[in-house]
């Protein structure tokens, strides 16, 4: 269990196999993420044939409601949102540091104030590591301080040494848990952070992978305020020490170009909220024209698919016409048909390069596909600012 096997290489670029305790992921990979156990506006079987084989849920959102110890008594997170497939939970830093009202760090955790109700908790390594087995994901990801984008060198430092003295205390409780308690099989990943200082990076990475034998490896302070070219560096200049044997995991990123962009510099796993936080804004990205507003007037009279290219339930199904009405006449079912296609199109770029990646073909296929999607991102946006206009990430479905 919890073995990753590699059956392609194209430079550094990867098509592999995790075996996880409620089934195989094949990566590239793009998870879905359930914020609070649901995928907004998508019920499970809905997430499962857009052919998400994974999905992400949030230790921050979930421990304030309805509450780790419910989930637990209710079956752990796969009975209680009716998901058969591989879960990932989260640690919480990210909301911790981000979405908290207010929040205290120190060494030994973060004293913060739910955004919900203005109650005070604190997480510790040690509680984050039990509120996460009981929830009973099968990958599990280690407490981390996530400073902002850009941050100061100084700022840098001190995020990733606590988050390295932290990992080492979630390493510990962790293998306390599951050598205590009967409970579900589960795999620890740490995270690497050091900003866009790449030394940092690559310390982390060191250290990490010295300081015991893991299962998978993930890369966080990313995609958050810093230029995509920036990211693009650091992933560069941090695989080289990454252990080839490993799963690797981006958090938080997902826009098409950024996926691409990052399986060529050696990344297996992705998660972001935008499929469906830009679905319920009517923006959606398609194979032939980029990213697009399903508000734009051009589509009032179009009777043609949302997205030729796509094999979804809503391209295949409804029309961009009926899409445009449904998200103006403020219907609900338009912004799910929208979110459907959005997670089924980052599913199926995944695919699509895995293919490419067995075939010996990424690179040719990464070049054309960025080349067609970028140009007709600068044609649209010629068209005014609600054509294919991007929803910004935010911590609150993270």
């Amino acid at each position: 269990m919890f073995e990753f096997q590699v059956a392609g290489r194209e430079g550094a670029a990867r098509a592999g196999l995790l075996r996880l305790p409620h089934g195989d992921l094949h990566t590239p990979a793009f998870m879905p993420v359930g914020t609070q156990a649901a995928v907004k506006t998508l019920a499970p079987d809905e997430v499962a044939a857009a052919g998400a084989e994974i999905v992400l849920a949030n230790t921050y959102h979930l421990y304030l409601r309805p509450g780790y110890d419910t989930v637990r008594q209710l079956g752990g997170l796969h009975a209680f949102m009716n998901w058969s497939r591989p879960i990932l939970t989260d640690s919480g830093g990210f909301q911790v540091f981000s979405l908290a009202a207010s929040n205290k760090v120190s060494d030994d955790g973060v004293l913060f104030q739910s955004h919900v109700d203005g109650s005070r908790h604190l997480f510790t390594p040690e509680t984050v590591m039990e509120v996460q087995r009981a929830l009973g994901a099968d990958i599990i990801m280690a407490f981390d301080e996530c400073p902002a984008g850009q941050a100061e060198r100084a700022v840098a430092v001190r995020a990733h040494e606590r988050t390295l003295r932290w990992l080492d205390r979630c390493r510990r409780h962790f293998d306390q848990l599951q050598t205590a308690q009967e409970g579900p099989q589960q795999t620890l990943f740490p995270i690497l952070q050091g900003s866009t200082f790449s030394d940092l990076r690559r310390d982390a990475a060191d250290r990490v992978f010295a300081m015991a034998d893991w299962r998978g490896i993930a890369i966080g302070g990313l995609s958050v305020g810093e230029p995509k070219p920036v990211m693009y560096q650091v992933l560069e200049a941090l695989e080289p020490g990454l252990a080839p044997r490993l799963p690797r995991y981006l958090m938080g990123v997902g826009y098409p170009d950024d996926l691409l962009e990052a399986i060529a510099r050696g990344i297996d796993m992705f998660d972001c909220v935008a499929p469906t936080r830009n679905g319920r804004n009517g923006t959606v990205w398609t194979e032939g024209e980029g990213q697009i507003s399903i508000r734009a007037a051009r589509f009032r009279l179009d009777a043609g698919p949302l997205d030729p290219d796509c094999d979804c339930h809503t391209c295949r199904t409804f029309s961009r016409a009926y899409l445009r009405h449904l998200y103006i006449a403020g219907e609900a079912l338009g912004l799910r048909l929208l979110s459907l296609h959005n997670v089924r199109f980052l599913v199926r770029l995944a695919e699509q390069a895995r293919a490419a990646i067995v075939q010996g073909q990424f690179d040719r296929f990464r070049a054309a596909w960025l080349d067609r999607f970028r140009r007709s991102q600068q044609e649209r946006q010629t068209a005014g600012p609600t054509e294919g206009a991007a929803t910004p990430r935010t911590p609150e479905e993270s």
